[in-house]
């Protein structure tokens, strides 16, 4: 029978195998003795199932050796190996002074075992019992003759007495014998022998031991140890046969699954426990393989020594053991290969199926996917970027690649004639049919697209072509065309320009509608007909340009002032012109610049507005690429292997929140920039409507430092190199992650190009807040990075209010009360310190060497002093020094001057500071409003004051300089308590801490 007939009979040819185990093990030996394990012939079930039944019903085993040792090893009895003349086994009873003191169960055991240990035909004969009693006396005699006629196991054929040598012991045995021979109720002789002699004449010398006067070697320790471990041998035989049949059971009765994952764990299973039970088998087989050598050692050590009997029948047993040991290996391994390969065959075909759902799904979403292609495009880019899309799409999915290699794969498993074949055959066909209809639809929709490319050049060819000669009317200088040369040079211009049309010229209408039928729907032929009519204007115009210059070169006449066509006009063709935008208005252009410079700045910002919207294609198909090629990589099981540890499971840590980036331009940013492409112009607002979603950058340039630390120390892994190598990438996968972080940065060089062509445009405020925006995003980016390189705060960062700026000084420090020494080093020895300024306080740190490289160069600050704004106050000009100001607390007991780079840095600071403090004072003044109400003094001070009566504000206010808590603070605060920064307080260029004004509401 072929593997493969077997493996399609199925279960059947699984019984067969393992009756043929059965069979096998049911001919074991397993007690060594010589006997067959006790099933008789007829009890042999034709069913394994039978036999696994009786197996493992037996009844407890016989005596062995290893449970009677001890009593063995007292040596009141032995099988010496010597063989009377008919090949009775013999049975020495050795002398033994406490022989009366063995118990009956010992004398049981120990003569049970002995008989039991011969073979079969040995022991039908009989045995001879040799019974050495020459040191002893005849009560010793007798009671070993009444035990063994009382309980001696098995048959006997003759029994042989030394009796007593004392001339006392031997008179009474002789007497004593004949008058209690009846006693002994023997069925077989029993001779009392005088002498060893005498015993040499029933048993050959060479059946007896030394000590019997024989010259065979007999040593009882060796006779237990050798039966011992054949006894072991048998055993440890018996229990792997019978772990054989159970595993063979358990193999013959599984249930084939229908998912991959159990497969291959049934699979692994199946395949350990085998591993398992052929180790067993080889420890069986290296024990029976030493126990043959120590039997054999004795004729390896002396080639001419003869075994006795019992020997050879040990030996035997073991060869027989071991021989019936291969021959079931031999059988389970037969049963295992048919198993392994049908368990194999099963989880080809669940792969097999598993692949053909997803082929069969992605086949679909193809289908569905090339559905959507249906559009013709409405610009050259546009349909350029159609066409990319779908070629990029069809090199991405391999769909078609994947589907022919299942459909092989699926041939190739038929080839192998595999038992699911019937089931295999429909879906490679499937595919296959599936397959060239999918290809021929994406043929034909690159053809339709590639057909409507080749339309939408011609029209932007032909409107170029136009536009151009539109440039060229309005260029031509109309005083040199008041000349004879001039008109004629200007006439030959516009000759040349109009032979050199060629391609770029449109033909008749009917040939266009004939040539592009299949992909001319109702707005591109709209759109042909009006870059047709466009081109009949300028053509017209150039013919009346001609008749003009001609009569001019033909007639010197005075000189006119022909008009110049204005472009605007041809702008604004339905090509060019702005349409709708996505969110309902009508976008259009309303530059008020001369002409020509309309013109020409037009072509700039258009310029500007392609690359913005190619760079943001690419941009968004890089990020495609990288979460597909490295981020989904990081998922897949195939891949794993190649994962370092220090990578495992930190794809958020190395991507960051790319995914989200990826997301918003491919399905918002992009559409929405899309609708700007004829109207640049008016850009601007879609980067303010989308200002706020474009503050996750910030949150990715957060995590860069983190990304950047994580790719250096696993840059060098064969993950990435792979990854690397199926994307085809020159540039590692940092140049990539470095892209957001490029392109935040290139949309404000974009929009300044923009804002540079569209001064007096409607668009031009948009622009420029767009602009500020981005900016603002940039200037908020690199605070925070900033910001998170502070080390040593122990507070929380986030509680100190919003980060407004931060920046590098010089600072010098000044303290009222004692640290004269630190006061005169500070005044000589500025420290340099860079300053946070947050909402609720002012950090100073120091800024630490730059280490490392990439983003791990970024300097860190080590915090070294906070002040509350509370508690802060400002002077504008110290030292009469433009470029510093100083900050106080404490009513000046401590003062930080600080020094900025520049005049206008230190302004800028010094107006923010200004900003914090006033808000602050807003705040205190509103949270006091209750208590001014309620405190009497004050409201009459504040009476007085808004009537002008000075003398009554003072009589009911607080004694200013009874109160050392307000000394040295303008007027204004203790006496208009409405005041937040009254004029006074301004033109000192003082500004006081919150935590004063408050203490005056």
């Amino acid at each position: 029978m072929s593997l493969h007939e077997f493996l399609r009979e199925g279960g059947e040819a699984s019984f067969r195998i393992m009756n043929r185990l059965s069979h096998l093990m049911q001919n074991l030996e397993f007690s060594g003795l010589g006997s067959a394990f006790p099933f008789s012939p007829a009890s042999r079930k034709n069913s394994w199932r039978a036999w696994d039944d009786e197996i493992m019903q037996l009844d407890s085993c016989p005596l062995r050796a290893a449970d009677i040792t001890p009593d063995l090893q007292k040596k009141f009895a032995f099988l010496s190996g010597g063989r009377g003349d008919n090949g009775s086994p013999i049975i020495v009873f050795p002398e033994f002074p406490a022989f009366g003191e063995i118990t009956d169960k010992e004398f049981h055991n120990v003569l049970t075992y002995l008989t039991s240990v011969p073979s079969l035909s040995s022991t039908g004969v009989g045995f001879i019992l040799v019974i050495d009693r020459r040191q002893d006396r005849w009560a010793a005699v007798k009671g070993t003759l009444l035990r063994i006629a009382g309980s001696f196991p098995g048959n006997l054929q003759l029994v042989l007495v030394l009796r007593p040598t004392t001339l006392l012991q031997r008179t009474l045995s002789d007497i004593l014998f004949k008058f209690n021979k009846d006693e002994f109720k023997m069925k077989v002789p029993v001779i009392m022998l005088s002498s060893i002699t005498e015993l040499h004449s029933y048993i050959d010398r060479t059946q007896l031991t030394q000590e019997l006067g024989g010259t065979q070697e007999y040593c009882h320790e060796k006779w237990i140890s050798h039966r011992t471990a054949i006894e072991g041998f048998a055993l440890m035989v018996k229990k792997t046969a019978q772990t054989l049949q159970s595993f063979g059971t358990e193999l013959a009765e599984t249930e084939l699954p229908n998912e991959i994952q159990a497969t291959t764990i049934l699979l692994s299973t199946h395949t350990s426990k085998k591993e398992r039970m052929k180790e067993d088998l080889l420890v069986a087989l290296g024990q029976g393989s030493r126990l043959l050598e120590s039997i054999n050692e004795p004729v390896v050590r002396d080639p001419d020594h003869n075994m006795n009997q019992d020997e050879l029948e040990n030996l035997a047993t073991v060869q027989r053991l071991l021989s019936q040991l291969d021959e079931t290996e031999r059988a389970f391994d037969e049963f295992w290969v048919r198993h392994q390969t049908k368990l194999e065959q099963c989880l080809q075909l669940r792969h097999f199926e598993h692949n053909y759902r997803e082929v069969r799904a992605l086949l679909d979403q193809v289908s569905e996917k090339l559905a959507t292609f249906s559009e013709v495009g409405i610009s050259p880019a546009h349909a350029d970027h159609i066409f990319i899309e779908l070629t990029t799409y069809e090199e991405k999915v391999c769909v078609l690649v994947r589907t022919a290699a299942l459909s092989q794969e699926g041939d190739e498993l038929i080839q192998k004639s595999h038992y699911a074949e019937d089931s295999i055959q429909p879906k490679c066909s499937e595919l296959r049919t599936i397959s060239e209809t999918v290809n021929n639809n994406l043929r034909a929709k690159k053809d339709h697209l590639l057909k409507a490319r080749e339309l939408h050049h011609r029209l932007e060819r032909a409107s170029k072509w136009v536009d151009d000669g539109i440039y060229l009317l309005a260029s031509q200088p109309v005083d040199k065309c008041q000349s004879h040369e001039g008109a004629e040079l200007a006439l030959q211009e516009l000759e040349r320009y109009l032979d050199n049309a060629g391609e770029n010229q449109l033909t008749d209408l009917s040939t266009i509608w004939k040539d592009y039928e299949a992909v001319l729907n109702q707005q591109f032929r709209d759109q042909v007909e009006k870059v047709f009519q466009k081109q009949a204007s300028m053509q017209e115009m150039f013919d009346k340009r001609r008749v003009s210059l001609k009569k001019l070169a033909a007639k010197q006449t005075r000189p006119v002032q022909p008009v110049a066509p204005r472009p605007e006009a041809f702008i604004k063709s339905p090509l060019s012109s702005p349409g709708q935008s996505s969110h309902g208005r009508t976008l259009h252009s309303s530059c008020s610049a001369e002409p020509f410079q309309t013109f020409s700045g037009f072509c700039a910002l258009q310029h500007v507005m392609n690359e913005l919207l190619e760079t943001e294609r690419a941009y968004v198909e890089e990020l495609l690429c990288v979460l597909q090629g490295y981020a989904s990589e990081m998922d897949n099981p195939a891949m794993s292997h190649l994962i370092p540890a220090p990578l495992q499971n930190k794809k958020e840590v190395l991507f960051g929140n790319m995914p989200e980036i990826y997301h918003f331009h491919k399905r918002t940013f992009l559409r929405e920039l899309e609708q700007y492409t004829d109207c640049p112009e008016l850009v601007g607002r879609c980067f303010l409507e989308r200002m706020t979603d474009l503050q996750i950058y910030e949150k990715y340039c957060h995590n860069k430092p983190r990304s950047e630390s994580l790719w250096r120390q696993c840059s060098d892994c064969a993950f990435f190199q792979e990854c690397q190598k199926k994307l085809e990438h020159k540039l590692g996968l940092d140049s990539y992650l470095l892209k957001p972080v490029q392109r935040i940065t290139k949309y404000q060089l974009l929009l300044k190009e923009m804002l540079k062509y569209s001064k007096g445009c409607e668009g031009a405020d948009d622009l420029q807040d767009a602009l500020t925006s981005i900016v603002g995003i940039l200037k908020a980016v690199n605070d925070s990075m900033h910001l998170i390189a502070i080390t040593g705060f122990e507070g929380n960062l986030s509680e100190l209010g919003k980060l407004l700026m931060q920046g590098s000084f010089s600072v010098w420090t000044e303290h009222k009360k004692g640290h004269a020494k630190v006061k005169d080093l500070a005044r000589f020895k500025p420290m340099q310190r860079h300053l946070f300024l947050h909402e609720k306080a002012l950090l100073f740190c120091k800024r630490r060497e730059e280490n490392g490289e990439g983003y791990e160069k970024a300097p860190s600050y080590s915090f070294k002093q906070s002040l509350n704004m509370r508690a802060v106050g400002i002077t504008e000009n110290a030292k009469g020094d433009n470029k510093k100001f100083e900050i106080w607390c404490n009513s000046r007991e401590e003062v930080y001057i600080v020094q900025a780079p520049t005049a206008e840095v230190k302004t800028t600071w010094v107006n923010e500071i200004r900003k914090v403090l006033t808000t602050q004072l807003e705040e205190c003044r509103a949270s006091h409003v209750a208590l001014f109400s309620t405190c009497s003094p004050f409201k009459t001070g504040q009476k007085s004051i808004k009537k002008g009566e000075e003398k009554k504000a003072e009589s009911c206010s607080p004694d200013v300089n009874s109160s050392s808590s307000v000394k040295g603070y303008p007027p204004c605060f203790l006496l208009n308590f409405n005041c937040n920064i009254c004029n006074a307080c301004v033109a000192s260029t003082l500004f006081y801490p919150t935590s004063v004004l408050s203490h005056f509401l």
